[in-house]
């Protein structure tokens, strides 16, 4: 039996195609929703695999109303490029998990950073990626991860 879930989301996301991207990936990758913090954008019209009829997406406007909204026990996430993170590569996703992206133009403030996970993504270059490519790599990753622990027999891992 397969445990746990996980949902990713969107610090101000600033463009509505980041989020139809995300949301395309998100609903293959298994998730099971998607959200945005402070939206900026106003229509998403760029999911073309209609994942709005598998999972949801929630808009919440501020970080306090969003963190009143984190399922119990479920380890919030923060993916940014950080000199605190811990490099994607080895990191182990959490069995209840929430992902959150930056915006687009700045990122996560550091007032979130400060008392949550950050996981970064390694690259050779130092600049950062495409939100929506952020979070496909990060889903990718976790079924990966997710894939290898089952090969090995670890589906009933108690994380």
């Amino acid at each position: 039996m397969e445990r746990g879930y996980f949902g990713i989301g969107v610090y101000h996301p600033k463009w509505e195609v980041n989020i139809g991207t995300l949301w395309r990936s998100a609903f293959i990758f298994g998730a099971s929703f998607i959200f945005t913090i402070g939206r900026r954008y106003k229509k998403q019209g760029s999911d073309t695999v209609v994942s709005f009829r598998h999972i949801p997406l929630w808009n919440f406007k501020t970080y306090k109303e969003f963190k009143e909204h984190i399922p119990y026990d479920c380890r919030l996430v923060c993916i940014e490029m950080d000199k605190k993170a811990v490099l994607l590569d080895r990191f182990v996703h959490p069995q209840r998990a929430v992902y959150l992206l930056g915006a687009e133009d700045y990122g996560l403030p550091s007032r979130i950073l400060k008392d949550n996970v950050i996981v970064q993504i390694p690259t050779i270059k130092p600049y950062s990626l495409n939100v929506s490519v952020s979070g496909s790599i990060i889903l990718s990753h976790r079924l990966e991860q997710r894939n290898n622990s089952l090969s090995r027999g670890y589906e009933n891992d108690p994380k």
